[in-house]
């Protein structure tokens, strides 16, 4: 054995994987699927009957849960389809940068500074005319397959 110390740059998470596979005929309506590499909530599901060539088919249309384009595929009920695991985060809404860029406490009490504001005209609205109230906001986080994103907003009450 050497006496050398290695050092492994890891730049990497801890290995976990973005996605689970799961069969697609027990994938319902209001959960999730990886459709064209993009995460998505499903919307309809319908199952056609197995016919001459064999296997059940499963028709999902499901909306991307970042972008909220509408996707569509046509699976075998037998096979396995890749869900994406997706976390909600509550955060409290410190600042909002001039190039839109939000600043946001985490429960350590830490700050994370690298989400945009929100694509939504309504819900960007919201926020922004919240904050210069001075109305203490806390904003939730989607976040699935390495994105993240501003999806709600929840007023709890006057800065003191």
């Amino acid at each position: 054995m050497s006496d050398e110390e290695h050092h492994f740059e890891s730049k990497a998470d801890a290995g976990a994987s973005k996605t689970y596979p799961q069969q697609a005929g027990t994938i319902r309506k209001n959960g999730y699927i990886v459709i064209k590499g993009r995460p998505c909530k499903v919307v309809e599901v319908s199952t056609s009957k197995t016919g001459k060539h064999g296997h059940a088919k499963c028709h999902f249309v499901a909306i991307d849960i970042f972008n909220g384009k509408k996707l569509e595929d046509i699976v075998p009920s037998s096979h396995n389809c890749d869900v994406p695991h997706v976390n909600r985060t509550d955060y409290q809404l410190i600042d909002i940068s001039e190039d839109g860029f939000v600043s946001l406490l985490t429960e350590n009490g830490s700050t994370k500074d690298d989400l945009k504001l929100p694509t939504d005209d309504s819900l960007l609205s919201q926020i922004k005319s919240g904050f210069e109230e001075g109305k203490d906001l806390v904003v939730s986080v989607m976040s699935a397959m390495g994105e993240e994103q501003i999806c709600a907003l929840k007023d709890i009450g006057p800065k003191n």
